[in-house]
């Protein structure tokens, strides 16, 4: 990569080492109006998808497609702008460094990737992934990504980020040196949590069955759109037979024909337009799929937490274990059933000197079980004050983001019916004129 980005840009970067204690010191997430430090510095774009053909780790042939990541300064001497630097990148890479997100920040709601393959679509589009018109909108999809990810506080600042955009061949060995994936958690071990914890935070509680209830909403808007877009695709073709019919019509009148002739042209035109309209409805059904797909994002926070709490449950149980079996050593006095407890029965007590060292024993636990509880009680408060900090930022994004979407794709059908109200009034100009 070019040092005009790389060397005045690593500044900014290096000072996020993928280590615990940085993690630790970025817990703290204090959110920022939009315009980090990082795109303050940098544009950046995914200019463009190429189709490959290649080998893959099978040795099996494969197509796939890469896109191009463009960087440039946002500021330049003279106003000149720079040369941009690129790199290619899969979309399974994208994956790679969303993942590795999602380990490292558990607290913050990463940003989603497009769908890899369609979802939602009515009968003429395409469900290929190869597909050009899903290409780029799969294009503009990676390229909002990486802009969700450069203007987040805390995400902007990491160091493996940094390199995704300006390494292209040292960029995944770098991510799987950190180690992140042992520090993912089991599918299992996060169920286990979510069953087991005795006292669930209300308010992640109520933010998991939000974003359960805001995934079965997108999720028939999105059905109830592609059936629209089925029924209406066949309406405007259907308005095709007028042209012709009208065209034919033409053919067999002297005075009338000029006036059917023009209007048949004009719904022809009318019949044609629905191929834009819907390709341009897709980029707002695109719209509510990141949403949905950002739920899941809100539900992996809340299982996290779940699972934090159920480690600090699981501490404290058996620091209170520990205490009530020194109790029962100290006073001779066994509350419930224990074989050790039969035992003593059946071949008496054990001698000072034992009960001495066994106390000794149970007191050094108890000491390292006080020091684990305070440990997860520290990490469960600050894991609650960061994630809380980053829901309510998200929250304001989600309102905003969908307003505004809402309100273009009201725009959008307003247009689409001023453009139909437009082509019969000028079929009516042309029958008048007959």
């Amino acid at each position: 990569m070019a040092d005009s980005v790389s060397r005045e840009e690593v500044a900014v970067i290096s000072n996020t080492d993928i280590t615990s204690t940085e993690s630790e010191n970025n817990i703290i997430n204090t959110m920022v109006e939009r315009g980090t430090a990082l795109l303050r510095k940098l544009e950046i774009n995914v200019a463009e998808a190429e189709k490959r053909t290649g080998k893959n780790t099978v040795n099996m042939q494969e197509t796939y497609t890469v896109y191009l990541i463009e960087i440039r300064p946002a500021e330049t001497e003279g106003g000149t702008p720079a040369a941009p630097d690129t790199l290619w990148r899969r979309y399974s890479e994208f994956e790679l460094l969303r993942t590795y997100l999602l380990v490292t920040y558990p607290y913050i709601i990463i940003p989603p990737l497009p769908e890899k393959r369609a979802e939602f679509v009515w009968h003429k589009l395409s469900a290929d992934n190869l597909d050009p018109d899903f290409v780029e909108r799969r294009r503009v999809g990676l390229e909002n990504f990486l802009l969700r990810v450069a203007s987040h506080p805390v995400l902007s600042n990491d160091k493996i980020f940094f390199l995704f955009l300006t390494e292209e061949k040292g960029w995944r060995d770098a991510v799987l040196e950190t180690g992140f994936q042992d520090k993912a958690d089991s599918r299992l071990k996060s169920l286990s949590a979510m069953f087991r914890v005795k006292n669930p935070d209300k308010r992640f509680t109520a933010l998991k069955q939000y974003s359960d209830e805001l995934n079965s909403v997108i999720s028939q808007l999105l059905r109830i759109r592609a059936r629209v877009a089925d029924r209406l695709y066949g309406v405007y073709k259907v308005h095709g037979n007028y042209g012709r019919v009208f065209s034919e019509w033409s053919a067999i009148e002297k005075e009338m024909g000029d006036g059917l002739q023009s209007a048949g042209h004009h719904m022809d035109t009318y019949a044609a337009s629905i191929d834009d309209i819907l390709e341009e409805e897709e980029h707002f059904a695109d719209q509510l799929k990141e949403y949905l797909f950002y739920t899941d994002a809100v539900r992996s926070v809340c299982r996290k937490h779940e699972l934090i709490q159920y480690e600090l449950e699981m501490a404290a149980q058996d620091l209170a274990q520990k205490k009530q079996q020194k109790e029962e050593l100290a006073t001779g006095t066994v509350r419930i059933f224990s074989l050790k407890g039969m035992t003593s029965k059946l071949f008496g007590q054990e001698s000072p000197e034992q009960k001495e060292s066994r106390l000794a024993a149970l007191e050094q636990s108890i000491q390292e079980g006080e020091e684990t509880v305070k440990e997860k009680n520290t990490e469960c408060q600050e894991f609650v004050r960061a994630a809380w900090d980053d829901i309510e930022h998200f929250k304001e994004q989600k309102d905003k983001d969908l307003r505004e979407a809402l309100i273009s794709y009201a725009i959008m059908q307003i247009s689409m019916c001023k453009k139909g109200i437009q082509v019969w009034s000028n079929a009516k100009e042309c029958f008048s004129k007959m």
